[in-house]
């Protein structure tokens, strides 16, 4: 029997298929990673058809690409090699809500538009990313490590207990999710590291490459009683981080974070070209926003507790920092900004990376907060060398961990059809990578032509990495040709 004959055996005639039309869907992203063909898809819907799927495969050596979704912007899910695309966009379900341990449990599929409005009936919601896709596939942002824009220490690390399939087609539960009887058993499945087997860092950042995690545990909050939004414009990046050092370990305020004029204009434009034109040119060189909230408990008390204290901040040691509730010029904006950083972004709108020119490479890392300005100058003058103005690059700043770390994100917006255009986005990013992990740039992520300029620089690294995936990967089929294999 034939591969597609015994792929149709495990999901159904309907949900796989060899047809090249078909496949084409999978075949790109937003990224510009070159384009990839698959040889067949399939579609399970449990846990058991994965593993059927993937046990085939791994028989036939036969590469396997897990996706959740149809919105991927690094490249991390195009078949490099050919193979069969895993879709999981049939697993969809959100099997529990659990109020009192603030945890809900949910399938790969789930989307950040399905599980932010079931939350939201139930008084939930997740701590997010910025502006997320709403057709985006909320576990692959948590495997992937994407930073929320809450910058309170607690929700560091939102992802718990979670199920997996190894590329031999075994199914795995890890942490309190492995104990006899789960879930419906005492524990919860709320620890990632016990007292089961402590596996779940390894496959976060592993793009697909270590296994298939089919659903996952993740924290959850209650909607805040009472939230105000306050900005401040800057144009001294030293001197904010400063402030920061001084206002987060006090664990004040929920969402932080840094946006620069063109990254704010995008998302803040409705009519295009026009508003996007007109922000950018009227928005300050950057843009503190900082979100005071009163959950469940005394919210009036928690608002006015956090007012107080840096009202006196401001006033004693920061007196040049105009924080309020309105950035000058620009009347309303608490009124609309809130909502766009509470919610994923509308499915029916091209998401605001892709409305400047049709496309985007993003270059974010990991530094302390002291070094973001070296970061950007950096940024700004190989840039220059490629004709990329600094004014035209997007750049978003989130605080970590009360600001003992920092993520900066610079984005190049290009147009996709103009293959010269594209070249250069990419040569500009190469060079660019390679200059900023010279100067401690630490990337978590290496996607695509990252990979390479990370790897070689950690050789070791890379070689302990191989020799763990030869363990549970002994064939490499699970999506080859990513990180370093």
């Amino acid at each position: 029997m034939d591969v597609r004959s015994r792929l149709c055996e495990i999901v159904g005639a309907d949900n796989c298929s060899d047809d090249p039309v078909q496949l084409r869907i999978y075949e790109s992203d937003f990224s510009y990673t070159p384009a990839g063909a698959a040889n067949y898809v399939a579609k399970p819907a449990s846990a058991e058809e994965v593993a059927g799927i993937v046990k085939l495969c791994n028989e036939n050596r036969i590469p396997v690409v897990p996706c959740s979704s149809q919105v991927h912007f690094y490249g991390a899910t195009i078949p490099k090699e050919g193979g069969l695309v895993l879709d999981l966009s049939r697993m969809a379900k959100v099997l529990e809500i659990d109020p009192d341990n603030r945890r809900v449990r949910f399938e790969a599929g789930v989307t950040w538009g399905q599980l932010t409005r079931e939350l939201k009936e139930k008084g939930f919601r997740v701590i997010m990313p910025l502006t997320p896709p709403a057709q985006r596939s909320v576990l692959t942002d948590f495997l992937e490590r994407e930073e929320p824009t809450n910058q309170v220490y607690d929700y560091g690390e939102p992802l718990q207990a979670m199920e997996v399939v190894w590329p031999t087609g075994e199914i795995f539960r890890m942490g309190s999710a492995s104990v006899n009887g789960y879930p419906d058993s005492p524990s919860k499945g709320g620890n990632p590291s016990g007292p089961g087997l402590d596996f779940y860092r390894f496959f976060q950042c592993a793009q697909g490459t270590m296994g298939v995690v089919t659903w996952t545990n993740l924290k959850i909050e209650s909607i805040p009683k009472r939230d105000k939004i306050l900005f401040a414009p800057i144009d001294d990046l030293d001197h904010v981080m400063d402030f920061l050092h001084r206002i987060l370990p006090r664990r004040i305020g929920q969402e932080v974070l840094l946006l620069n004029q063109v990254d704010l204009a995008a998302i803040l434009a409705e009519e295009w070209p026009g508003d996007f034109t007109r922000l950018k040119d009227a928005l300050p060189p950057w843009t503190l926003i900082l979100v005071i909230s009163g959950l469940l408990r005394r919210p009036e008390e928690k608002l006015a507790y956090e007012e107080s204290f840096l009202d006196q901040v401001t006033r004693n040691e920061f007196s040049d920092l105009r924080l309020g509730e309105n950035l000058p010029g620009f009347p309303g904006l608490r009124n609309r900004l809130l909502p766009i950083l509470r919610n994923p972004w509308p499915a029916d709108v091209p998401h605001w990376k892709n409305r400047v020119k049709g496309a985007c490479q993003s270059l974010f890392f990991h530094t302390r907060p002291g070094k973001a300005q070296q970061f950007v100058t950096k940024v700004n003058e190989i840039a220059a060398r490629y004709g990329y103005p600094g004014q035209d690059i997007g750049i978003y700043i989130q605080p970590i961990e009360h600001n003992r770390a920092c993520r900066p994100e610079f984005t190049f917006f290009y147009n996709p059809a103009d293959e010269d255009e594209t070249a250069t986005i990419r040569a500009l990013y190469r060079e660019a990578a390679a200059a900023l992990l010279k100067e401690g740039a630490v990337f978590t992520r290496p996607y695509g032509d990252l990979a390479p300029i990370v790897y070689e620089r950690a050789a070791s690294y890379a070689a302990a990495l191989k020799r763990i995936k030869k363990v549970f990967d002994p064939n490499n089929i699970m999506n080859p040709s990513n990180l370093c294999f």
